[in-house]
């Protein structure tokens, strides 16, 4: 944290105003090139059941916005919450993964072929 300018939460906000902070302690965040985001949350089992009373009723691609320590929002699209594997936890603690994507802006300029076409022989043998 730089000289307290930032706060130490990551707050997720639905449509509806409803919002629900993570501690970044507890938080990692990984994304792939595809826009998909992880972010790993590990904290005692009532701060997840928390996670999942709050995504329970939230459909997939569902957009919402995303403030990671009072930087300034964006928005993202929930795809789900999954349980965590592969660590070694003590009894009440649990690892719940909560899978966002940023949303794909779909510009025309952006979609150029930079392959040439494809040429066709015409029965007279010239091509097309």
């Amino acid at each position: 944290m730089l000289n307290g300018e930032f706060s130490n939460t990551i707050r997720l906000t639905l449509n509806d105003g409803s919002s629900i902070e993570l501690d970044q302690n507890r938080v990692q965040i990984r994304e792939n090139k595809n826009g998909l985001m992880a972010v790993s949350y590990v904290a005692p089992f009532f701060e997840t059941m928390d996670i999942e009373n709050f995504f329970d009723d939230v459909v997939a691609s569902e957009e919402l916005s995303m403030n990671i320590a009072d930087t300034g929002e964006f928005t993202v699209r929930f795809r789900g919450v999954v349980d965590g594997k592969g660590k070694e936890l003590p009894e009440n603690i649990v690892h719940k993964i909560i899978i966002l994507q940023e949303p794909v802006n779909l510009d025309p300029r952006d979609n150029i072929q930079y392959a040439g076409f494809s040429r066709f022989k015409l029965m007279d043998g010239s091509y097309y």
